[in-house]
C-alpha cells in the first residue's frame, strides 16, 4: 500500500498508542470526582496542558482540549460572535476555509444575522493584505483565515495580516493552524494572534482529539453547557486519556522538526517534477510561498473520482480535496476561488505527503499516475 493522503489523516504514532492504551488501563477515573482515583486523571491532564503551553510559551489557562479542530473552530468564531455581539455584527474570512470555517461563518449569517465578508485569493491562492484592510470596519469582531490551505498548500502572511487587524482593538484574530503545525515553520509569538485551532490526527496523534488556543483576554461563550470542565468553556466529560497524550503528540510532531521538514521537501519536489512531465497534467499549487506536504494538480477533461479510483486499484491512495468535504459532490470551492478556469477547478487531485514518505513510493505513484492519464487521453 502507498498512502499518500496525509492532508486528510495520519497513522496514529505507537509512542501515542502506547501512552494512550497505558493511561486509559490505569488512569480512568473521572477528572471531576474528589477521590484519588479522579484526582489523578486530573493532575495528568493539566499537565499535558502544561506542556502544551510551554512548547507554544503561552499560558496553561489559554489551552482548551476539544474533540478536533473543527469544534476548535467551531467554538472560536460561533464563541466571540456571540460573546461580542454588542460590539460588532461583522466577521471577516475567506472563500478557501475549510469547512468547520465556511460553514460555521455562514451558520452566523443565516441564524444570527451576522454580516460576513468573504476575501477573495490570487492566482497564488493567498489572500491580499490590502483587500483585507479595505474590508475592515468598525464593527468587525473577528477575523478568521486559515495559515495553510488544506486543498492546494498555499500559506497565508499571518503575521503581516495580524498587523491589519491590530488596527482595530474591537477585533479578535482566529487562525485554523491544522495543516501547518508540525509541517512547516513558524514561531508561534511572533504571527501575534488571539485564537488557533489544531488537530491531533494530522500530525500522528488520535482521531477525535484537539485543542483550542485562546488568549486570556479574548471573550468567548461556550458551545457545550452543562459542566466546568476546561474553564467552563466545554462542558461534559473529560476524555482524559486522549487529553493526556495530545502533550506526546504534540512534542513527537515538533521532535527533529529540520530533518522531517527537509525529507518531506525533497519528496514534494520530487513528486512536483514527476506529476508536471506528464502530459495533460497542470499543477494548481503555487510555486512559491507553499507547505511542502501536498501538491494540488489538475488532468483538465478527466473526472478526478475516476483517476482515484484508477489508483486505490493499484493501492495508491490520494484524494480530490479536504476529506471533509469530498463526498458533496460539488467542484472545489478552492479551487473555483483561485483566477483559474473552470475545467481546472472541477478536475482537481491532491497528493500529501509526510517525512515518512519515501523516494519508491513517490515514483511509484508518478508511473501509475502516467499510465492513467495516458489511458484517459486515449479513450477520449
Amino acid at each position: 500500500m502507498i498512502y499518500l493522503d496525509f492532508a486528510a489523516t495520519t497513522p496514529t504514532n505507537p509512542e501515542v498508542l502506547k501512552a494512550f492504551d497505558e493511561v486509559t488501563i490505569n488512569y480512568f477515573g473521572n477528572t471531576g470526582s474528589l477521590h484519588d482515583v479522579g484526582v489523578k486523571a486530573a493532575t495528568l491532564v493539566e499537565h499535558s496542558r502544561n506542556q502544551v503551553a510551554e512548547l507554544l510559551k503561552v499560558k496553561p489557562e489559554e489551552i482548551i482540549f476539544t474533540s478536533g479542530a473543527t469544534e476548535a473552530n467551531n467554538l472560536a468564531i460561533k464563541g466571540v460572535a456571540l460573546a461580542n455581539k454588542h460590539r460588532g455584527n461583522h466577521v471577516i474570512t475567506t472563500k478557501i476555509e475549510h469547512a468547520s470555517v465556511y460553514d460555521t461563518c455562514q451558520f452566523l449569517e443565516t441564524y444570527f444575522g451576522f454580516d460576513v465578508t468573504y476575501l477573495n485569493v490570487d492566482e497564488y491562492c493567498r489572500v491580499d493584505p490590502a483587500e483585507l484592510a479595505a474590508s475592515m470596519r468598525d464593527d468587525t469582531v473577528l477575523v478568521s483565515i486559515m495559515h495553510v490551505n488544506s486543498e492546494v498548500g498555499s500559506i497565508q502572511p499571518i503575521a503581516e495580516l495580524a498587523e491589519i487587524v491590530r488596527q482595530n482593538p474591537k477585533t479578535y484574530f482566529h487562525v485554523d493552524m491544522v495543516q501547518s503545525f508540525g509541517k512547516v515553520p513558524f514561531v508561534f509569538e511572533d504571527l501575534d494572534i488571539d485564537m488557533a485551532s489544531f488537530s491531533m490526527h494530522k500530525i500522528f496523534g488520535l482521531k477525535g482529539s484537539g485543542f483550542l488556543y485562546k488568549k486570556n483576554t479574548v471573550q468567548i461563550a461556550p458551545l457545550i453547557s452543562g459542566g466546568l470542565q476546561e474553564n467552563g468553556f466545554r462542558g461534559g466529560t473529560q476524555n482524559t486519556a486522549a487529553e493526556i497524550v495530545v502533550a506526546k503528540t504534540v512534542r513527537l510532531a515538533v521532535e527533529n522538526f529540520e530533518a522531517k521538514f527537509s525529507h518531506t521537501m525533497d519528496m514534494r519536489n520530487r513528486l512536483f517534477a514527476g506529476i508536471e512531465a506528464i502530459p495533460g497534467v497542470v499543477i494548481n499549487t503555487p510555486q512559491i510561498g507553499f507547505s511542502p506536504a501536498m501538491v494540488n494538480f489538475s488532468v483538465v477533461g478527466a473526472k478526478p473520482e475516476s483517476i482515484v479510483h484508477a489508483l486505490a486499484e493499484r493501492e495508491i491512495y490520494i484524494s480530490t480535496r479536504s476529506a471533509c468535504s469530498a463526498k458533496n459532490g460539488k467542484p472545489s470551492r478552492v479551487l473555483q476561488a483561485m483566477p483559474i478556469s473552470h475545467e481546472r477547478a472541477i478536475s482537481g487531485l491532491r497528493i500529501s505527503v509526510s517525512y515518512v514518505t519515501t523516494a519508491e513510493e513517490i515514483d511509484a505513484t508518478i508511473a501509475a499516475l502516467a499510465e492513467i492519464v495516458a489511458t484517459i487521453e486515449k479513450s477520449a
